[in-house]
């Protein structure tokens, strides 16, 4: 089974990426320790993350807001009968409907149960998961890292990742995702709680500086 990180570990495990990279103690130093990122394993949480692919975390999270009102609890039962036009209320783009049905007759017909991935490898459950329609492994890695705390996933298909990782490094814009793989080989086996770092950074870079 995989190593998970937890709240209680968490701060030690950002302690340790600040020894094996100091650029992560700038960090720290400069923004304080990043949030604890976490979802509880369930088929909310997965819908979740498909609403949040190529669009704005806000956007992602107003259309599951809709979602829980039109069906209080979010289950693959609930979300089925839904009709399209009442899934276009609630934001959701025909082809993320799309995903959320698939995803849904999936665990209803007991091809994926997520209970069963607390158990397995980070392998395993990717190729379960990459072979519904509309869950790619950007999905995989947000599943993975929020809502089974697995210590090494680097979602490398996040632009911000990708971005902070310049960012932090003084790397050139065009510096090829390759040269950044060989970067992040040397948070191992931590990636995820350096990519929460990576994170923490671009969001807190990027906040307007208040008026003095």
């Amino acid at each position: 089974m995989p190593q998970q990180f937890t709240q209680v570990n968490y701060y030690q495990l950002c302690d340790e990426l600040t020894i094996m990279d100091t650029d992560f103690a700038m960090v720290i130093k400069q923004h304080g320790y990043p949030p604890f990122w976490s979802r509880p394993n369930t088929f909310e949480s997965l819908v979740h993350i498909i609403l949040e692919q190529q669009v704005s975390l806000a956007s992602a999270l107003s259309a599951l807001n809709k979602l829980r009102e039109r069906v209080g609890e979010i289950t693959p039962a609930r979300v089925l009968v839904l009709t399209d036009a009442e899934m276009r209320e609630c934001y959701c783009s025909r082809q993320k409907t799309a995903y959320i049905r698939y995803l849904a007759e999936a665990i209803l017909g007991g091809q994926i149960n997520l209970s069963d991935f607390e158990q397995m490898e980070d392998d395993d459950i990717r190729s379960r998961l990459t072979a519904l329609k509309g869950i790619g492994n950007w999905t995989v890695d947000v599943y993975l890292m929020f809502a089974l705390h697995h210590t090494d996933v680097l979602p490398i298909g996040d632009l911000a990742i990708v971005n902070a990782i310049k960012q932090l490094k003084n790397l050139q814009k065009d510096t090829p995702k390759e040269d950044l793989l060989i970067i992040a080989d040397t948070w191992k086996p931590y990636r995820t709680v350096a990519s929460m770092l990576l994170w923490h950074f671009y969001l807190q870079t990027r906040k307007p500086k208040s008026k003095t």
